[in-house]
């Protein structure tokens, strides 16, 4: 895609990266740039390969082929100095039912060798208010509620200061409160600074809070960009009410735009549809051109491509829209 960052601007970015499971390719020559200070949205069908892409991002599986860079460093030569910037929360968190969400916090950041313990507790509970559970510090975790513990998942992951996040189907299995709570967080983790890379197969929660997207599709990246440049790749239609159909049909027509004509169900007037494929003229100059030969423009609609539309043209398969 046009516009993509350079290197060097990168949270993320991988070349030509793959990954096998036995005969399964799960992940195949991924070349993905994600630029610092991005919402992005890693979007998908459930098994399309994020979660096989976090895991090689992270370290946590070795890619078969490639290279990754995170925040600017190659992985995973890198990993000890790149890590500790990184907070992730992958495939739900876990946590000890019957501790509390601070206590739990406690353990989690006492078991990592390179924090602070001075500044353990003024950090612990920064990251609680962080994610609005100050209040609910102290109560058990068996108590939470799933977008509780979700925001609990990501409290942890902001215990230490993090230039990354990266989280992995962060609104999986909430109810609407519980989205819309996650969503927030995510928007105002991204206004302190932070690249947040976000894993659904949710696309109205891709649409809600991210500004930049890529698709997955069967293991292969399909497209990434911005929201808008996406949008910009579909199709768009128009309707042209006007009781002179033959000249705009011609009209369109030399313009490189193929029209339909059907009746309206009263009075003189028609109208004319057209597809508008990638390339094709802006509405307005259809406008003018229409005008410019003598029709008669009574009524002008534009119906933009969605975002649905064009993600299944891409991965040919339909997207999940609500929870």
């Amino acid at each position: 895609m046009e516009h993509m960052p350079q290197i060097g601007a990168a949270a993320i970015h991988t070349t030509g990266l793959s990954k096998s499971f036995g005969k399964r390719n799960a992940v195949t020559d991924l070349d993905l740039t994600v630029p610092r200070g991005a919402v992005f949205g890693f979007l998908g069908p459930n098994g399309s390969g994020k979660t096989t892409t976090i895991r090689m991002l992270l370290g946590l599986i070795t890619p078969d082929e490639g290279s990754i860079s995170l925040l600017g460093q190659s992985m995973p030569a890198a990993a000890a100095t790149v890590l500790p910037s990184v907070g992730a929360l992958i495939e739900g968190p876990a946590f000890y039912p019957f501790l509390s969400g601070r206590a739990n916090l406690m353990r989690f950041d006492a078991a990592d060798r390179t924090s602070e313990v001075e500044s353990r507790s003024r950090r612990v509970d920064g990251a609680l208010d962080k994610v609005g559970l100050g209040r609910a510090a102290k109560l058990a975790v068996h108590a939470y509620s799933l977008g509780m513990k979700q925001r609990l998942g990501i409290a942890h992951a902001l215990v230490r200061e993090r230039e990354l996040l990266v989280l992995d189907e962060p609104t999986n299995g909430l109810d609407p409160q519980g989205t819309r709570e996650v969503r927030h967080l995510i928007r105002a983790l991204a206004d302190d600074g932070s690249t947040v890379f976000v894993s659904s197969h949710l696309l109205s929660e891709i649409e809600h809070m991210c500004s930049h997207v890529a698709v997955m599709s069967a293991g292969n990246l399909v497209a990434q960009g911005t929201l808008e440049e996406l949008r910009s790749q579909g199709r768009s239609k128009v309707s042209v009410r006007t009781p002179d159909a033959e000249v705009a049909i011609a009209a369109l027509a030399r313009l490189g735009v193929e029209a339909q004509v059907g009746p309206l169900p009263e009075g003189e007037d028609w109208i004319v549809t057209a597809t508008l494929e990638t390339g094709a003229p802006e509405a307005e100059l259809l406008v003018e051109e229409l005008v410019a030969v003598g029709a008669r423009v009574r009524g002008f609609a534009l119906d933009e491509s969605s975002l649905e539309e064009r993600f299944v043209a891409l991965t040919g398969e339909g997207f999940d829209l609500v929870q």
